[in-house]
């Protein structure tokens, strides 16, 4: 007994110093100007405690309920990203923290988050999600739809949502050239957007692209916000 709890020691010791020294590499890996949001889903507390010990504070879930019950555990200056597919009666839970809104694929969407921040007084930065993969199961405006919204009274209304930039997630392929090309349409597309929409707007200016497996060539593409999970954590366990 005592060898195995002195094996589960062991074994904690090296997870905390695996994450640090993660986390750590990939900061020097990305150049400066590019931030990491640690993807801490399905991920326990104690995890994310270990990340946030070596100064690190961004972390994205893509879960409400796992969201807001990390936010309650964890300290209060950690700014939490909600990453995943997001349902318009799921807004009210997050709407009092939450630092930015990555997957704003509808404008009804996007009228919900304003709605529940001005509940609280605030102003949520949001990213709409672009969709540029291949797969129907991926979420996301095209680029119509995109500058739909844009244009429309409706939106240029809205007071407590702030749109900071785009995000897409590329095709799951080992086909790198596929994927480094869908980046490169989000890039065209973002360089696009801000020239003609928010050309004097020093806050539109996220470009949220690349994961683990993806992260080095979204970069090349300019990304300047990549979402990274198993390099940070290791690879995650299934519930």
């Amino acid at each position: 007994f005592l060898n195995q709890a002195y094996q589960l020691t062991i074994r904690k010791k090296r997870t905390m110093a695996t994450i640090a020294q993660n986390l750590n590499e990939l900061k020097e890996q990305l150049p400066s100007d590019v931030t990491l949001v640690a993807v801490s889903k399905t991920k326990p507390a104690e995890m994310i405690m270990e990340a946030y010990e070596t100064g690190h504070r961004i972390f994205g879930e893509n879960k409400v309920q796992e969201l807001t019950d990390k936010y309650e555990q964890l300290p209060k200056d950690i700014r939490w990203h909600m990453i995943g597919h997001l349902q318009r009666n799921k807004v009210k839970y997050i709407a009092p923290f939450v630092s930015l809104i990555h997957g704003v694929d509808s404008f009804r969407l996007l009228k919900t988050i304003n709605k529940e921040a001005a509940k609280y007084n605030r102003i949520i930065p949001c990213l709409f999600q672009i969709h540029i993969a291949d797969e129907e199961t991926k979420f996301g405006l095209d680029e119509n739809e995109l500058f739909e919204i844009l244009e429309s009274a409706d939106y240029k209304s809205l007071s407590n949502i702030q749109i900071k930039g785009l995000m897409g997630m590329a095709t799951f392929t080992d086909d790198m050239e596929k994927v480094r090309s869908e980046f490169r349409c989000l890039k065209t597309l973002f360089d696009k957007t801000k020239n003609n929409y928010f050309s004097s707007d020093d806050a539109f200016s996220i470009l949220s692209m690349g994961m683990s497996g993806d992260y080095q060539t979204a970069v090349e593409e300019g990304s300047n916000m990549v979402r990274i999970g198993s390099a940070v954590f290791g690879e995650r366990q299934h519930h």
